[in-house]
């Protein structure tokens, strides 16, 4: 919300801002990731592929712990219901990927997401189309890259950190890209 804020209206920005975002809704996001994010004062991004905790699949976050770490200041977006292939799909496919994730995440949290990451990075213009309809705001992109701009605010680049990063690699390429 900081970065959309930013790039519609110039809100201000701390100084190298960081956006840290977490994909899939893992359980290891509430156990591993949201407690030292507490313990550190930062918020954060979890783009939740929903079908996990529709259907109480173990391995990913439930409800309430969504609903925990809404409370508690991260935002819960959207990453599609089943984390399919979206390309060349139809409208109702669409509709039950992007429109009913965004219900779960909303029943669960009370909050609609209006940001969403592609499963997989890839998308379409019917993708495109359909996240405009339900007012989404911004999208992220498995494209590598730091620069944002209010030019496509639904393809939006971002840097990938992978649990093999180390730290010196992490400090080079948030200098590399600041």
């Amino acid at each position: 919300e900081d970065l959309y804020a930013a790039l519609q209206t110039g809100a201000v920005l701390p100084d190298k801002p960081v956006v840290l975002t977490f994909d899939d809704g893992y359980e290891d996001n509430y156990t591993n990731a949201w407690p030292l994010m507490r313990e550190f004062g930062f918020t954060g991004t979890f783009y939740v592929m929903t079908s996990g905790p529709d259907t109480g699949n173990s391995g990913y976050m439930t409800p309430h712990q969504l609903a925990e770490m809404a409370a508690g200041g991260m935002q819960i977006e959207s990453h599609s219901r089943d984390h399919p292939d979206l390309r060349g799909r139809d409208g109702d496919f669409l509709v039950y990927q992007l429109l009913g994730a965004q219900e779960s995440i909303a029943a669960w949290t009370g909050n609609t997401p209006y940001q969403f990451a592609y499963p997989a990075g890839v998308y379409d213009e019917a993708v495109l189309a359909m996240l405009r309809s339900l007012h989404v705001q911004t999208a992220v992109t498995t494209q590598n890259g730091a620069l944002h701009t209010t030019d496509a605010p639904l393809e939006l680049p971002r840097l990938r950190i992978r649990n093999t990063t180390d730290v010196p690699t992490l400090a080079a390429l948030l200098a590399t890209n600041s």
